[in-house]
């Protein structure tokens, strides 16, 4: 059986980056440590281990998803991960589009700044 941790850990390094993964298993404690640990095997290992769909497509369905959730933390980083992912500005603009047909002005809305403060850092947007 695949070991569905190593995988996860692999997959999100890529995604949210080795540092990123790292500071946060580093930082989990006693508490927490289980459910990181179940998480990335469950989301990274078994949700993102297999070839049938590319990053880059199950980014843009996370940032819909996370995004129709409201989760802005999340969607923030995973807007991140989208760009490394090689999401462009425009999919990441149309992605907000259908989250604002589909859940609402006030949630594109959310989702529009959260994309410009990460697009921004990110050097892919002008600062206003």
């Amino acid at each position: 059986m695949k070991d569905f941790f190593e995988e996860g850990m692999r997959q999100r390094k890529a995604t949210l980056g080795e540092q990123y993964v790292d500071q946060v298993m580093e930082n989990s404690d006693e508490f927490i440590k289980p459910f990181q640990e179940a998480m990335t095997a469950w989301c990274w290992g078994f949700g993102w281990g297999d070839d049938a769909i590319d990053a880059k497509t199950r980014s843009m369905m996370n940032l819909a998803m996370i995004g129709a959730l409201g989760k802005m933390h999340e969607w923030e980083l995973h807007c991140r991960g989208a760009i490394k992912n090689g999401v462009t500005k425009e999919e990441i603009r149309a992605i907000i589009h259908v989250v604002g047909i589909y859940c609402g002005v006030p949630q594109a809305l959310n989702c529009f700044r959260s994309a410009r403060k990460i697009l921004e850092e990110e050097g892919l947007l002008e600062r206003k």
